[in-house]
């Protein structure tokens, strides 16, 4: 009678084991989903960016180190290999896009070009889409570090390796900052 508890309570436990394991496959695995929707996004805005650059060129041909930098930041971007690495360059992506339409600001000719009019709406709904990403993103991942962190599931977390996640979060104090632009 003793070992048919014994042995009820091993396969309890190995059920338990079982299913939360299976739960942290599936959270990671949303967690990953949910970045890689968030770099489709990033990778279409990365895409347009040389069309906006090429077109400002023409206008604010004296403006080269704002080009520049915003080329630097789309190549620090595009050759990201990590997701530390691409949350720390989308940032200076957006810290540099910020700053090339407020310069717009300077160009009234600029400011009424249609092809620069249509890149930009393009640019504000990739944007879009890419924050209610970060939303999706953020949430998965607060979700999968409550099961990584909550007992007992930490035990199962640590037994087999998972890790907390990083939110996308905003490293450029500046970029919390309201930009006005006016187009």
């Amino acid at each position: 009678m003793e070992w048919i508890i014994l042995l009820v309570v091993v396969v309890a436990i190995g059920f338990w084991i079982a299913s939360a394991y299976n739960g942290f496959i599936a959270w990671r695995n949303k967690v990953d989903e949910g970045f890689s929707t968030m770099d489709v996004y990033m990778v279409k805005r990365y895409d347009l960016i040389p069309n906006l650059v090429e077109t400002v060129k023409g206008y604010a041909s004296h403006e080269k180190e704002t080009l520049q930098q915003v080329i630097t930041a789309r190549n620090h971007a595009v050759n990201a290999n990590t997701m530390d690495e691409k949350m720390k360059a989308e940032g200076e992506v957006s810290g540099v896009l910020s700053r090339l339409f407020a310069l717009s600001e300077a160009y009234p000719d600029l400011k009424a070009n249609t092809q620069f009019l249509d890149l930009q709406n393009q640019l504000q709904t990739v944007e879009n889409d890419i924050a209610q990403s970060r939303k999706y993103y953020n949430g998965t991942v607060r979700q999968y570090n409550t099961r990584v962190e909550s007992f007992p599931n930490n035990i199962i977390a640590g037994l087999f390796k998972f890790e907390r996640r990083q939110s996308f979060e905003v490293e450029d104090p500046s970029q919390r900052q309201n930009v006005k632009v006016q187009f």
